[in-house]
């Protein structure tokens, strides 16, 4: 029996999809070893090593992968492709090997993939690898700049400032960026611009009507103009309202707009929260879900690539669908 762990219920359920009756999946149900809430747990002297314990409520899940990695001849982890899934992975394997866990060992393979579909499971199972120590090493690092941060400096605010205040590696930076921005707009030294306009008519062929539209003055005798006050505005107007106006020019040109690269992780952000005014924690976790579910590609990334499998079933939809026409060339390529 093949035994394939991942993070999730649901993401297990997409891999059942596509997976034999020779493979058990289950689920980790997110991190299931972590620091002790309620103490440092980092020994500074030795190299600040952490000292994990089993996540609360994690018991269930990691005896019922305990039993079965005993009856698995082989144990597929199959974790998210980033330094979190790769530490899940580490965790797993050293809670099944009873904390002796060896990075080689045969029984034990790591498979990732981006997308959760049929061809890309059966590539990742084909091309499994050991676990990525340089990720669990970065994903622990982050983890031990989080504990050291907060739990040293939290405390330090509560007495200084007010209690319930809280530090983090990123957020106390991200509030000095912000109060510097913030410095910057209450320093700034507003200046006085008028801007005017005058309603013009133009004749429509098309209808036979004439139609209102709006000129904007950018320029005087070759120069381009400022207006600092009302005075200088209303001196313009006086002499624009004595003049004759008349078509100067006619300028054309084709212009080309080019299609949006696919999502990276901030831009995906970004769009979700002008589009629906979503924060970043709900996108990710709706994104989360649709990953999970195979629905899209893996949504932690800064990376604009698309798997060529992909970018031939999209070209092959269009040309059926729509015709050649409307197929370019060749598939576009930006650079990550």
């Amino acid at each position: 029996m093949n035994l394939v762990i991942v993070e999730s219920p649901t993401k297990a359920r997409t891999l059942a999809r596509f997976l034999g009756g020779d493979y058990q999946i289950e689920a980790t149900m997110g991190h299931i070893r972590d620091l002790p809430k309620k103490k440092l747990a980092i020994d500074i002297e030795n190299n600040f090593k952490p000292e994990y314990v089993i996540v609360p409520g994690r018991r269930k899940e990691i005896s019922q992968i305990q039993e079965k990695a005993k009856l698995a001849t082989k144990i597929i982890l199959a974790t998210d492709p980033d330094r979190e899934g790769e530490a899940i992975a580490y965790h797993v394997a050293v809670i099944c090997s009873n904390e002796k866990f060896k990075m080689k060992n045969e029984k034990f393979s790591r498979i990732v993939f981006h997308e959760i579909t049929e061809s890309a499971i059966k590539e990742a199972l084909a091309t499994p690898r050991d676990i990525d120590m340089n990720l669990v090493d970065a994903q622990q690092a982050r983890r031990v700049l989080d504990r050291l941060v907060g739990y040293k400096l939290s405390p330090l605010l509560w007495r200084k400032i007010r209690r319930g205040l809280s530090a983090g590696r990123v957020q106390s930076v991200a509030v000095r960026l912000i109060v510097e921005r913030e410095r910057e707009i209450e320093a700034f030294k507003p200046e006085e611009y008028w801007v005017i306009q005058a309603e013009l008519e133009k004749w429509q062929m098309a209808n036979g009507k004439w139609q209102m539209f709006l000129a904007t003055l950018i320029e005087k005798d070759g120069q381009k103009i400022k207006i600092g006050n009302k005075e200088q505005a209303d001196k313009l107007v006086a002499e624009l309202e004595k003049l004759t106006y008349k078509v100067k020019d006619i300028k054309t040109e084709e212009v080309r707009r080019y299609p949006f690269p696919p999502f990276t992780t901030s831009t995906m952000q970004q769009a979700a929260s002008i589009l629906f005014g979503w924060t970043s924690k709900r996108t990710m976790q709706v994104a989360q879900k649709l990953y999970e579910q195979g629905l899209i590609t893996y949504h932690r990334t800064d990376s604009v690539n698309l798997a060529k499998q992909a970018i031939f079933a999209v070209r092959s939809f269009i040309e059926k669908e729509y015709g050649k026409n409307y197929l370019a060339d060749a598939p576009r390529i930006y650079k990550t």
